[in-house]
């Protein structure tokens, strides 16, 4: 099961997903408030909300114990759904994952400010505004911002335009960021989770810097880290052989492995 990051959809997925069928029934699915989610029914923290959210959905589907894979804060909803429940996960990837240290991008911080926040959809809304949001979101979330596939450019100005996108991707960052960056760091819990975890990171995420990938290994008693050089804060979309290929060998090699 594939889990997204901020002010992205499960179709931001959409790179690695047929290489990844190839060998594994795939799920993507988009949180509350993005994509054709609807809007949150409480609030988005990753613990409270969104995991419960997760929760659903497998159980409406009868889906057992699975790897579980999440970029951003889809990674810090996978870490609560493995902490809270560890039996519905086999195996665990945490992709740039949110909740493993404090620094955060000034700009999402600042984004998640009371009036800031609400400044920023009146600018996306205005003639021209989703490109400048689109521009400064490649300049943030990819290495090299020419890699920037044009399909993903015409997602995120789709997203933006989507009633009520805005407003969720708001929400979900104040539920992630205050001024002191992440509200919620989760590094002294790892120890908890026995099952096999792979951490891939961008060495060039300006989003969430890389050294944070380093602490949770050094936290996870399972624990395997790919960084990926040359890469940014969202590597199935940068780097997408490379995810597919490391993806695919850790879940083939753990396929079989037993669950809490």
């Amino acid at each position: 099961m594939l889990l997204h990051g901020y002010e992205q959809s499960a179709t931001s997925w959409r790179w690695v997903i047929p290489g990844l069928a190839r060998t594994h029934r795939v799920l993507a699915l988009s949180l509350p408030g993005h994509g054709d989610s609807a809007p949150a029914a409480g609030g988005y923290a990753p613990g409270r909300d969104l995991a419960p959210f997760v929760t659903g959905f497998l159980d409406t589907l009868g889906v057992g114990p699975l790897g579980v894979v999440g970029n951003s804060v889809g990674g810090a909803v996978a870490l609560r759904l493995a902490l809270a429940d560890a039996a519905r996960v086999r195996t665990l990837t945490l992709v740039a994952s949110a909740g493993l240290g404090r620094d955060v991008n000034p700009l999402l911080a600042l984004a998640a400010q009371p009036v800031l926040g609400e400044l920023a959809m009146l600018l996306s809304r205005t003639p021209g505004g989703d490109l400048l949001r689109t521009t400064m979101s490649a300049a943030m979330l990819f290495a090299q911002p020419w890699r920037m596939p044009a399909e993903f450019v015409t997602e995120q100005h789709a997203l933006g335009r989507q009633a009520g996108q805005l407003e969720a991707a708001t929400a979900m960052a104040r539920a992630l960021f205050d001024v002191n960056g992440q509200r919620e760091v989760l590094l002294d819990q790892l120890h908890t989770l026995t099952m096999p975890t792979l951490v891939i990171w961008g060495m060039y995420d300006y989003m969430l810097p890389a050294y944070q990938a380093q602490a949770a290994v050094d936290h996870l008693p399972a624990g395997r880290l790919s960084l990926f050089p040359d890469c940014g804060h969202l590597p199935h979309v940068e780097c997408p052989d490379r995810f597919t290929t490391v993806l695919s060998e850790f879940l083939t090699e753990h396929q079989h492995a037993p669950v809490a």
